[in-house]
Parts: C-alpha cells; structure tokens; sequence
C-alpha cells in the first residue's frame, strides 16, 4: 500500500510522522510532493520517504493520496492529477475545510472514493482530534486502513459530513482559542510575579490535565469543575468574575462565528 501526499505542510509531516510511529507502512511506501525543492528535501531527510517534483506522479504512484493543501489550491491541484486517478482502485482523502465530497467529486468529473476529514494542529504532537466521513464508494476495508492512518496521530471519529462546519468551530480552530486562554492565565501569573517560562507550563500542564479528566473519569465538566470550587474558597470567586465577564457567551460566540465562517468557504 503506498501513501501519497500533495503538500508536505505541517499537517502531511503530522501524518508522515504517526504513520511511521506506528509502522503502517514503511517509509519507502510513502511519497510526497511539495511546491518548492527545499520543502521535498527536508522532508525526506527528515522522515525517509520518497519525493517527486509533480503532484501528477504522486497520484499515479498511490492507492491512497493525502490532498493535504489549502482549500484555495484545491482546483488547481485536482486538475494536475484529475486524469490520474483511478476512480475504482485509489482513495482520495482531504484535509480541506469546506470543500465538501459532492465538490470533489465535482472538481474530479467522475465519481471517485472520497474520504473527507478535518484534523487538528494537535496532530503534530500525536494529540489530534480528527473528523471523518466518506462516499459510498470507499469499501469498509479501505475505510478501516484509512482510520488506521488517522488515529496513528490522535484521535479521530466518524461524524456525518453535515456536522463538519461544527467540527471546525469545536475542534479544527480550536486549539487557538486554547493557546489564547494558557497565554492569558501565564500572563495574570507573570503579573504575579512568576517567571514567564514557568507561568506558561503551569497554565498549560493545567489545561493538559484538565482535558485528560474529562476524557478519562467520563464525568460531566459541570461536576468536574463543582469538584474544585470550595465553598467560600479561591476558585469560585474566579467562576464568579468568568460568569460576570461572560466568559462562556464569548466562548459559544466564537466557536458559532468559526461554524458560520466555515460554512462560507
């Protein structure tokens, strides 16, 4: 089985990376094209793997290739390699918000096997969080080898592709909005007087850890928090003033903001 990449952005090197981690394949069955020759050298010396000067080459080589581009290279890409594709035998899988599988299809001209997914830059320390779907095309065994590739780095679970704005709001932009909220809390510590570096690992291990009990204890969040906030204590007058900021509206606006934006692409 050989694995193509059209991008070898930081995204593909996530994949690259836990496909290799977990010996999915050997380095050898993997090749990748890039725009530039600096971007394919170093990701060859880095990871092993083979690369090509043309994004056409890479779809003839591969029974599974990875269109890990922009949304707005997606045209151009897909017409380099649209002649290549073996509708019965590859399996095309996208990384692009908005594109949905009726475009690809669309921008493809025959109806080929699509497998639609939204990652996250947690994939780069083999933490994402990915969304999947596919077309009736895609068989289960060709599904399964791919989900293999998507939890190699994280996690990724199947949702219908009706909810995929949704995931961009919740899980794709999010990680932002996490690094917004560690660099304001290691600021106030800093203000404390703690020193920078340490104010950002104590925020952050913080959010770490609070993330590991939601997905391991299986609690509701509300009764996680109800755990920390001692009567009369420290953590409720810091509830209180989130609540009077309107810490949770700001929070449910943006992530509804992100949807509609994403919808729009």
């Amino acid at each position: 089985m050989v694995i193509g990449f059209i991008g070898l952005g930081n995204m593909a090197k996530a994949m690259i990376g836990g496909i290799l981690s977990k010996h999915i394949v050997a380095p050898e069955d993997i090749i990748g094209s890039a725009k530039t020759k600096e971007t394919r050298d170093k990701v060859a010396d880095t990871y092993g793997i083979q690369v090509r000067e043309s994004n056409a080459q890479v779809a003839k080589e591969s029974d599974i290739i990875v269109l890990a581009v922009k949304p707005q290279y997606f045209s151009l890409v897909i017409e380099d390699i649209r002649e290549y594709v073996d509708l019965d035998k590859q399996v095309v899988v996208s990384i692009a918000a908005g594109k949905t599988i009726k475009w690809i299809e669309g921008a493809f001209e025959k109806h080929i096997k699509v497998v639609r997914v939204m990652p996250n830059t947690p994939a780069l320390v083999g933490e994402g969080c990915s969304a999947v779907c596919k077309n009736s095309k895609v068989t289960d065994d060709e599904f399964k080898f791919v989900m293999g590739i998507l939890n190699s780095f994280g996690k990724a679970s199947v949702v219908s592709e009706a909810l995929m704005d949704v995931v961009v709001g919740v899980s794709g932009s999010s990680p932002a909005y996490v690094f917004m909220f560690i660099e304001a809390m290691a600021d106030a510590a800093v203000a404390g007087g703690m020193p920078r570096k340490q104010a950002y690992e104590f925020a952050a291990q913080s959010v770490l850890g609070s993330a590991k009990m939601v997905l391991e204890t299986g609690k509701h969040p509300g009764e996680l928090k109800d755990m920390v906030t001692s009567p009369a204590g420290t953590t409720i007058e810091a509830v209180k003033v989130l609540e009077q900021e309107g810490f949770r509206g700001a929070v449910i606006d943006a992530v509804e903001a992100c949807i509609e934006k994403s919808k729009g692409l």
